[in-house]
């Protein structure tokens, strides 16, 4: 597989489960998430700003329902880069594969609620590619995510070496890569839902997994096996970027992080 330039594709995921209208959206009035407010800005705002802010950032794709497409363009700012749209299809790995489909060279993968993203951490997962490796996961150890807030994540996967958090933040080499995205079929959140991690990634290992017989780069490395594709790590030193915003609480711990970001460069985020 020819490996990425240092321009790449941005893809947002936006869109909510079906039948279900998340609880922080519904606290507001508002039919998604994306579109709550927090420090000045909806969250999908942040994201995209993070995105194009990133150099190399050539084209930002929204991955949501199409009658929000306008509702969503409207609170995101005039490019560049220039923000596409693909409708959501009924899970997660079809809407990945949909918004890939065809795209050649570097793509980034976030969530809308990924409001605590930085550039940083994007150029870090593009060099994960420029390495050598097909698809790159950010993950943060349970140190830096407590030190970022001891309440902004709960959930961690015990390896041998640490335990890790999941940073919502992914990087594929070209659509052949994005086939990775067939381990989220069954929806991800796998720390909430251990049978969709064992769909994913294999019973024996996720048995080795329990038995803290692996360690992160292990694991990924018979995943890797697995999918016939080279998976690389980004292990982030800012564990706040794993702190998505999925709840209350966490809407709280990350609002004030924001706040906090803000009066250090003494630049808000527009929307």
């Amino acid at each position: 597989m020819s490996r990425p330039d240092a321009r790449f594709t941005a893809i947002i995921l936006a869109a909510q489960r079906a039948g279900q209208i998340d609880p922080l959206a519904g606290a507001r009035a508002l039919s998604h998430k994306c579109l709550v407010p927090i420090a000045g800005a909806p969250l999908i705002a942040h994201a995209a700003a993070a995105l194009a802010a990133t150099p190399g950032c050539r084209r930002i794709i929204v991955v949501i329902e199409p009658d929000m497409f306008a509702s969503v363009r409207a609170v995101l700012r005039d490019g560049p880069p220039p923000v596409d749209f693909v409708a959501a299809a009924d899970n997660l790995a079809d809407s990945v594969l949909a918004a890939t489909d065809g795209i050649d060279g570097a793509m980034i993968v976030t969530t809308a609620d990924n409001v605590l993203l930085t550039p940083a951490a994007v150029e870090a997962m593009l060099a994960a590619l420029a390495g050598g490796g097909d698809v790159a996961l950010a993950m943060a150890n349970r140190a830096a995510v407590l030190a970022a807030h001891p309440e902004g994540q709960r959930r961690f996967y015990r390896f041998r070496d640490d335990e890790y958090s999941n940073c919502n933040l992914y990087a594929f080499a070209g659509s052949a890569a994005a086939r990775a995205a067939e381990s989220f079929r069954s929806g991800g959140q796998f720390a909430k839902k251990p049978m969709r991690l064992i769909a994913a990634v294999g019973l024996i290992n996720v048995a080795l997994m329990a038995m803290g017989r692996l360690s992160l780069r292990g694991a990924l490395e018979r995943l890797s096996r697995r999918l016939r594709l080279r998976i690389e790590p980004v292990v982030l030193a800012d564990g706040s970027h794993a702190i998505d915003v999925d709840n209350e609480r966490t809407y709280r711990c990350a609002a004030l992080l924001l706040e906090r970001r803000a009066a250090m460069t003494a630049e808000p985020i527009a929307a």
